[in-house]
Formats: structure tokens, C-alpha cells, sequence
């Protein structure tokens, strides 16, 4: 059983320098902290958090900017929305009238008299969705939903897809959502020719855009109380409309109404799969837009809670208002292909314009509730554009603080804190393909209300997907986290695949589906539904192969320099393990080694260099190198680290001097400044070679002592052999590497053998509820299970800190000391004498024989008569004498001395200076370390394995 477990922690500065804003250096009195772009899982750099000291004057014109891609670190206005504000944007956005004036028509063209039914299964894959969007926003908080958390779980590349996904469906829904809006203001003050024509309504449709647009860019506060007034309007006109129609069905029945019955409510009776897939594409379409609830997660309070009982929340009002109106309005029109029938294709893009006059009448009352209906369409379309720009901008502003687009759309508007870039942009973009697809489309509602739920299925079944591999390791914990976080959003993506492919490579591709067909190279006729759909997200797979080049190229380059396996040794047992930031495949700049020292010691190494991708891996090859280096010279750790400081600070000089000439973002300076229009951008500015971390460690196991020293930080975890307690060092913590003249300090431990040490970077910290106090405790009740294989124990280590996706570079080597058996070890002490050399080759002699070595003695004998000689001819006091029988037969001569010796080329005429050369010729290695008390010369040769049998 595993002993008590013991935290121990170091409370000197340092370790949560990385998250803090460690490297950011005062410039002189009232100078503010140096403010540095963040990376995410894409991105070739990544300092800290940046802290921005208000000018003189108005505050409220300083905003934070985009300063790193974590959740709530993007400068958006925390805060801003609550519960009831996320539900009226998540139903808002799915523009409720509109959706069925646009959609219903077409659900009964599809499947007849079972549209109510089909509104209804539409909703169970939306709710299973739902509840995924709500699992992964507990855990990650982003405005970037769908890009972030694939990313997270599936790597950059399928990421990438996600977010693609939802701008194609968001671009695509603006075009319908435009030509709705522009045909219902005509209609709304009577100029029916400018409804009927196409360049008019364009015209009007593209005004709507560029002023929600603008709306969107002055706040997300006018937003919020915009869409709560115009929601309301929507839905109490909706229900009135719905009661009237029904009472009407039973009261004052018009020749096409037909009694509610049960068989409208049975998928079976459907004609085909064929009908049902396209019918439930569709109705997906009336649903989609709850997830906006989502996507502005970042400016909610309470953002890991809110925005998922929002979706959820919006989900079933939104079922209720739909099987309400659908069931109505069919019950009072019928399903006929005549007159007000739903089927008839003349209305199907615009059932409730005939339907108002129809149910409220044309007299009195009736007339002013139908001009409401039609006013209500046209809000409700104008209120969609509006809230389907915020996921839009949000997503890229989102894809490009994680560097994934580029920077210039993390601009946050410094009054308004909304994103500039990424909104505008976006409503660009939208009103560009909107004019063209109305050029090449007969249809442009019917073909962008279908292609788009190709787009939709896709984004929204890869979040299911993304929600379950996401959690995997936590899945059995209990039987909510299996039912919520796997089996549910698990079947909701099943569900969208199923439909997404069917649809699009089916239903859709049939040349005689839809308004338009397009003959397209090799392989002809095409359905242009499935072209505009599947063609808009093969446009994502080709723009993502460009972006993700230098993360592919980042990661061949990392896992080259990265260990691939660790060499055994003498002195420990070790295992590793190393998770890179956001992805299991991504790139970071944490690292750590083992590396063979003399006389079967060893160096356990951990270090971080702070940042992502291809500089970041390039950086911390060069480190490890270093480090490599520097530990074969036999350097003390504090020594050593101090050599470090210099290379990793002229390192630092090198490249910032690089970005100076490549001038980033226009400037000299290569960062980010201000731009002149309100906004902020974040600077490129590479990894911060000046706020590296490294621990580095020590371990004889032939006395069983430990030295240890760190630059920033964590110090190690050492779990007791005997009692399994876990304690961390008071090792004093240095500064982070790379400042310049900074000392660091050395700690020595007494170790028995079997003991733990476990070194760790700080990303290992950072997942368990970003409290590193937590983080610690679990990771010493993990250690406590000590008796447990290595392997096992990483692993162990890694799923319980671990549980999911992480945002920081983790890098953690685990290993068990051993001492080495006294047996294998002959040590003697003489006399400053040079009498003393005779003794010393016979007691040399005497212990190879006694080991069975006595094929070494000749070239020992050589050995310790030139070492122990020198040692006697320029050095005063004792000189020990050490043999250690390992893989190599190690020989040892330690004098009080600090004179390194010099291996030279004697002249011919010399009489001496060949004995050193010798002893290189001789032996497989050799080298100088120093002491407290002077210095050791060892060297090693090669001990043949023994013959079997």
C-alpha cells in the first residue's frame, strides 16, 4: 500500500512565472511590462500574458488586445452577457420566422403531410449537439467552439476543417438571409416589382448586411438588447399567428384545412430515405444558429456554465415554436400544390406572406397583424444577419490569435472591444459571395438553404466527435460523464455524418435536384446544391494543406530532436513521456533528456521554451544541444545553468535582431502596436529565448547523492523509497534563463535506492483547473503509488492531470534511483609520496584480478602510474585512487589540485608531456571534473562481454 502523501511546496518565485508574464522586463520607472503576441496550437511563437497600463485620459478607450488564444484572454468585454441575454442571441440567431417561411415549404415538398415529425427529429440530433457544445465549453471556454476543441482533440489540420465549416455555413446562410431580408422590406411597403427583381433586391439585401454588420462591430451589449427586442416581437407574433390558425381549422375551417392526425407525426410514413434526408437537412437548417450562444462565450458571465445551458435551453424553445407553427399552419393550408398549400412550389420560399392575409384576414385588426407578420419576417431575417455575423467574426478572430488565419483578425477594437479584422472581414466576404451567387444561381434561397446544410451537418457532427475523444479518459468516471460527454455527442455526430454523406453525395448530387445543375469536368452533371456545398468546404482543404506547411514542418523538426527512446543506465530506471500544447501531434517547446555523465552518473534534464512551432522547436533543439555539452564538460548544475543563461541570452539577441531587419508588422520592432483605427495587434514575435526554464539534475549512484539547481520552474517531485511520501524540494528557484547575469544556487539530497524523482514542466500544472495548488496535490497522490512500473506510472500521471487536451507543452521523465553495489566499487587513499605509485599499481592490479578484468591491467597500470605521478609531482595533500567496474571499467584519480591538464603533442626532442596522450590513446574516454576540494581525472575503457556458455 502506498504511503502518506506529503506536499512539500517551494513558495520562492518563479514557478508560475509562464503564465503570469514571466520575461516581461521593467524598461525604468513607471515602464509597463512588454506586451508579446500568444500562440496557440498553429502558431511559430508564444510569450505571455501581456499587461497594458492605461495612458493619461480616457480609459475606456484602452482596450486589452488579443493577447493570447486562451479562453477569456482575448480582450473581448468580459461579462457583458447573462443567461437571459445568450438564450435571446442562441434564438435569435436561428431567425425563427424566417427559418419558416424560408424552410417549411420546402419540408413538405420533400416529405408531405410528416413535416411536423420531421421538425421534430431535426431537434434530436440538435439537442445531442447541444449537449456536446455544453461539455466542451465546461472545458474550454473559446469563441472559437468548433476550431479550438477539434483542434484540441483531432490536431490542427481537422481543426482547421471545423472552423472552416463554420464560416462556409455562416457565409452561405448570410446570402439567404440577405435576399429574404431585401424581398420582405419591399414587400413590407408595398413595391412588389422591386421584390420580383433580382438586382433590387440584391441591392437591399447587401445594405442589410453592411448595416448589421456595423451593428455588430459597436458592441456586443446593442447587440444583446437589439435581439431581446426584436425576439420578443417574433415570438409572441408567432404564437398569436399559430393560435389563430389552429382555432380557425376548428371554428372557421377554409376549403384547404385538414384535421391534425396522428399519422403526421409518424417518420414511417415518409415516401423515401431519400425524402426523409432531405427533409431533415433541411429542417436542420431551421435549427441551426443556437450555437451562437456558444460562440460568445468569452463575452458571458460565468462563461463555462451559461453559454451550454443557453444551447441547450434555445434547442427546446425552439422545438416547441417550430412543431407549434409547422403543425398549425399545415392543418390550416393543407398540403396541396394550389393556392396557400405548402407544396406549392410558387410559395415554397415564402409560405407566410399568402398565409398572414389568409389567417388574420383582410379587414380590421387582420390587416395590420398581417403587415406585423411580414415586418417580423423581414426583423427576424435582419436579426440573423446580424447574429450570424457574431459566430462569424468570433470564429476567425478566434483562428487567428491561435495564428491559424492571419494576426491582423485578432484586432480588438479598443473602446468597443469587439473584433474589427474579423467582423468587418467577414461581412465583406458575405456580401462578395452573396452577389455571386446570385449571378450563377436560379434559385438563391432554395440552393443556399440546402447547400448550407451540408456545412452545418459537418461542423456540427465533428464537434460531436470532438466532444467524445475529447473526454475519452474521463468517460468512465461516472455515468453522467459516459451519458453526456460520450454516448450523446457521440450519436449526434453519428447522425450528421450519416446525413452529411448521404445528402451530399446522394440526394444532393442528382442534377435534378434543386433549382440549378452544373456540368462539371470528369464528372458531368452535378446537382448545384452538393457543388456550392461540398465545392465550398473542398475549398477549406486546399487553403488548409497552405496554413498548416510550417506546423508540419515544425513537427519532423521537433520529433527529430525530441529523445526516442531513453538509453538504460546504470545509476536509474527512467520513463518519459512528453504532450505538446492543444494536440498530441502538435509542436511546443518543452523538452527534456538524460544524459551520461562520468563515472556511471547521470543528468535528468526538463526545460521549457516558451512558445509553438517552428522557431519554438528550433529553439529548444538548440538549448537541449547545449545542455548536452555543457553536461559532458562535467559542469556542477548551478555552473552549468549559468553557462546556459549565456547561450539562451545571445540566442535571444541573435533572433530579436533577425525580426528587427524582417520588420514585422511594419515596424522596426518587429511588434505589435497601435494601428491608428482604434484597434491593437498582436506582434509575431517569435519564441521568448529570454524566458527559458530548466531544471537540471544530478544523480552519483555511487554515493547516492543528488544535485540539483533550476531556472524558474518547478522543482522536482522526490517520493520516498520505504513510506511513498512525496515531498518538493526548497530548491531556490532562479531566474528564468536568458536575462543575463543572474546565479542560480545548488541543492544536495542523501537518496536511497529505489526513491522517485519525478521532473515535470509547468504545463503539467495548468490543466487540472489552471490551479497549480490542485494540480500538485493529484500529482502526489499519483506518486504515491510508487511500486508501480514506470510506464505505467507516466501514464497514470498523464490521465489524471491530464483528462483532456491541454493548453501548455508538457514534458515529464520519471525515474528510480539505484546505488551501485559496493562490490563493483575499490577505493584507496595515499600518501603525497612517490613511493606511493608501486602501491598503487599493485592494489590496482590485485582488483582487476580479483574481478576477473586482468586483460585491463597493462593499460590500467599505465593509467594510474601517469595520473597518480602528476597528481604527486604538482599537487600537495592526499590522491585517491578509484576503480569502478560498470558496463566500462572506470578509473579515478583525485588530487587537491584545480589545474585542468592539456593534452598536447610532444616534440621529438621532449623528454616529457606524452603521458596524457597516451592515456587519450589508450583509453575509450577520458576527461577532467571538479571538486570542493580540487579535481578528478577519470577515464574509461571498454570491458569485453562475457562469453557464453
Amino acid at each position: 500500500m502506498a504511503g502518506p502523501v506529503r506536499v512539500r511546496r517551494d513558495r520562492t518565485p518563479g514557478p508560475l512565472d509562464r503564465r503570469r508574464g514571466r520575461a516581461a522586463r521593467h524598461v525604468g520607472s513607471g515602464s509597463t511590462l512588454r506586451e508579446d503576441a500568444v500562440s496557440g496550437p498553429w502558431t511559430a511563437q508564444e510569450v505571455g500574458e501581456s499587461v497594458v497600463t492605461p495612458p493619461s485620459g480616457d480609459v475606456g478607450e484602452v482596450a486589452p488586445v488579443a493577447a493570447g488564444p486562451g479562453a477569456g484572454e482575448k480582450g473581448l468585454k468580459a461579462g457583458a452577457l447573462g443567461l437571459a441575454s445568450s438564450v435571446a442571441i442562441g434564438v435569435a440567431s436561428t431567425a425563427p420566422a424566417y427559418s419558416l417561411a424560408a424552410t417549411l415549404g420546402l419540408i413538405v415538398t420533400r416529405v408531405g403531410p410528416q413535416a411536423p415529425v420531421i421538425t421534430m427529429l431535426a431537434f434530436i440530433p440538435m439537442l445531442l449537439i447541444a449537449y456536446a457544445y455544453r461539455e466542451l465549453n465546461a472545458g474550454d471556454a473559446d469563441c472559437g467552439t468548433t476550431f479550438t476543441w477539434a483542434t484540441r482533440a483531432f490536431g490542427p489540420r481537422i481543426g482547421w476543417m471545423g472552423g472552416w465549416g463554420i464560416i462556409v455555413a455562416d457565409v452561405i446562410v448570410m446570402a439567404n438571409l440577405a435576399e429574404i431580408a431585401g424581398v420582405y422590406t419591399y414587400r413590407l411597403f408595398g413595391y412588389e416589382s422591386l421584390a420580383e427583381s433580382r438586382l433590387w433586391t440584391t441591392v437591399a439585401g447587401v445594405l442589410w448586411i453592411a448595416v448589421m454588420t456595423a451593428v455588430s462591430y459597436v458592441g456586443i451589449e446593442i447587440s444583446a438588447a437589439l435581439q431581446r427586442g426584436l425576439l420578443t416581437v417574433e415570438v409572441v407574433v408567432l404564437i398569436v399567428f399559430a393560435v389563430t390558425a389552429m382555432a380557425k381549422v376548428y371554428m372557421d375551417p377554409p376549403a384547404t384545412a385538414i384535421p391534425v392526425s396522428a399519422s403526421w407525426f409518424n417518420p414511417l410514413n415518409v415516401p423515401s430515405a431519400e425524402a426523409l434526408t432531405a427533409g431533415l437537412l433541411a429542417a436542420v437548417f431551421i435549427y441551426w444558429g443556437w450555437d451562437t450562444a456558444v460562440t460568445v462565450n468569452e463575452e458571458t458571465a460565468d462563461s463555462t456554465h451559461i453559454p451550454g445551458r443557453a444551447a441547450v435551453i434555445s434547442t427546446v424553445l425552439l422545438l416547441v415554436i417550430y412543431v407549434a407553427v409547422a403543425t398549425s399552419a399545415q392543418a390550416f393550408a393543407g398540403v396541396g400544390t394550389e393556392g396557400i398549400g405548402l407544396a406549392n412550389q410558387e410559395n415554397a420560399d415564402d409560405v407566410l406572406s399568402d398565409l398572414g392575409t389568409a389567417v388574420f384576414g383582410d379587414q380590421g385588426v387582420g390587416v395590420f397583424l398581417t403587415g406585423l407578420l411580414i415586418f417580423m419576417v423581414v426583423t427576424s431575417a435582419a436579426a440573423s444577419t446580424q447574429t450570424t455575423i457574431l459566430p462569424l467574426a468570433r470564429t476567425v478572430f478566434s483562428m487567428a490569435a491561435h495564428k491559424a488565419v492571419p494576426a491582423r483578425f485578432a484586432r480588438v477594437h479598443r473602446k468597443y472591444l469587439t473584433p474589427t479584422w474579423s467582423t468587418v472581414g467577414m461581412g465583406l466576404v458575405s456580401i462578395a459571395f452573396y452577389v455571386l451567387l446570385t449571378l450563377i444561381s436560379h434559385d438563391v434561397l432554395a440552393d443556399s438553404i440546402e447547400s448550407v446544410g451540408l456545412a452545418i451537418a459537418f461542423y456540427y457532427g465533428l464537434t460531436g466527435f470532438a466532444c467524445v475523444w475529447y473526454y475519452r479518459r474521463v468517460l468512465t468516471r461516472s455515468t453522467k460523464d459516459f451519458v453526456c460527454k460520450g454516448l450523446l455527442p457521440g450519436l449526434g455526430g453519428l447522425t450528421m455524418l450519416s446525413v452529411f454523406c448521404y445528402a451530399g453525395f446522394h440526394v444532393y448530387a442528382d442534377p435534378r435536384y434543386g433549382a440549378t445543375s452544373i456540368d462539371l469536368p470528369l464528372i458531368g452533371p452535378t446537382g448545384g446544391v452538393a457543388v456550392v456545398g461540398l465545392g465550398a468546404l473542398l475549398i477549406g482543404v486546399v487553403l488548409m494543406l497552405f496554413v498548416t506547411r510550417e506546423h508540419t514542418a515544425a513537427l519532423k523538426l521537433q520529433r527529430s530532436l525530441l529523445p526516442r527512446k531513453l538509453e538504460p543506465q546504470t545509476a536509474v530506471e527512467a520513463a518519459s513521456r512528453y504532450v505538446p500544447a492543444d494536440s498530441r501531434s502538435g509542436v511546443g517547446g518543452d523538452w527534456f533528456d538524460l544524459v551520461p555523465l562520468s563515472s556511471t552518473r547521470v543528468a535528468l534534464v526538463v526545460g521549457n521554451v516558451r512558445g509553438h512551432g517552428l522557431h519554438a522547436a528550433a529553439a529548444m533543439g538548440l538549448l537541449r544541444t547545449s545542455v548536452r555539452v555543457l553536461a559532458r564538460m562535467d559542469l556542477p548544475p548551478d555552473e552549468l545553468l549559468s553557462h546556459l543563461d549565456d547561450v539562451a541570452r545571445q540566442t535571444s539577441s541573435e533572433w530579436a535582431r533577425e525580426l528587427g531587419r524582417n520588420g514585422r508588422n511594419g515596424r522596426p520592432d518587429g511588434g505589435g502596436g497601435p494601428d491608428g483605427d482604434g484597434t491593437r495587434s498582436d506582434g509575431d514575435t517569435g519564441p521568448d529565448v529570454a524566458a527559458v526554464t530548466c531544471l537540471y539534475v544530478v544523480y552519483d549512484p555511487v554515493s547516492g547523492r543528488c544535485t540539483m539547481a533550476r531556472a524558474g520552474g518547478w522543482p522536482p517531485a522526490v517520493v520516498e523509497a520505504d513510506t511513498g511520501a512525496v515531498s518538493f524540494p526548497d530548491l531556490p528557484s532562479g531566474p528564468p534563463l536568458g536575462l543575463g547575469g543572474q546565479t542560480f544556487q545548488n541543492l544536495e539530497l542523501q537518496l536511497p535506492p529505489g526513491s522517485l524523482i519525478a521532473l515535470f514542466t509547468d504545463g503539467l500544472t495548468h490543466a487540472v483547473g489552471h490551479d497549480p495548488d490542485v494540480a500538485l496535490g493529484r500529482l502526489a497522490e499519483t506518486l504515491a503509488q510508487h511500486r508501480r512500473p514506470l510506464e505505467q506510472l507516466c501514464d497514470l500521471t498523464l490521465a489524471r492531470l491530464l483528462p483532456g487536451p491541454v493548453d501548455d507543452d508538457v514534458a515529464v521523465l520519471l525515474v528510480r534511483t539505484r546505488v551501485l553495489d559496493e562490490r563493483r566499487v575499490a577505493q584507496w587513499e595515499l600518501a603525497s609520496d612517490p613511493a606511493m605509485v608501486s602501491v598503487a599499481r599493485a592494489a590496482v592490479t590485485g582488483q582487476l584480478e580479483a574481478w576477473g578484468l586482468e586483460e585491463l591491467s597493462f593499460v590500467t597500470e599505465l593509467i594510474v602510474s601517469e595520473l597518480v605521478t602528476n597528481a604527486i609531482r604538482y599537487t600537495d595533500g592526499p590522491v585517491q585512487v578509484r576503480l569502478i567496474r560498470d558496463e566500462n571499467l572506470v578509473c579515478e584519480v583525485s588530487d587537491t589540485g584545480h589545474t585542468s591538464p592539456h593534452l598536447r603533442h610532444a616534440a621529438t626532442d621532449e623528454e616529457g608531456g606524452r603521458g596524457l596522450f597516451l592515456i587519450a590513446q589508450m583509453a575509450y574516454r577520458w576527461g577532467t571534473r571538479y571538486t570542493a576540494s580540487g579535481k578528478t581525472i577519470w577515464t574509461e575503457q571498454v570491458v569485453a562481454p562475457a562469453e557464453g556458455p
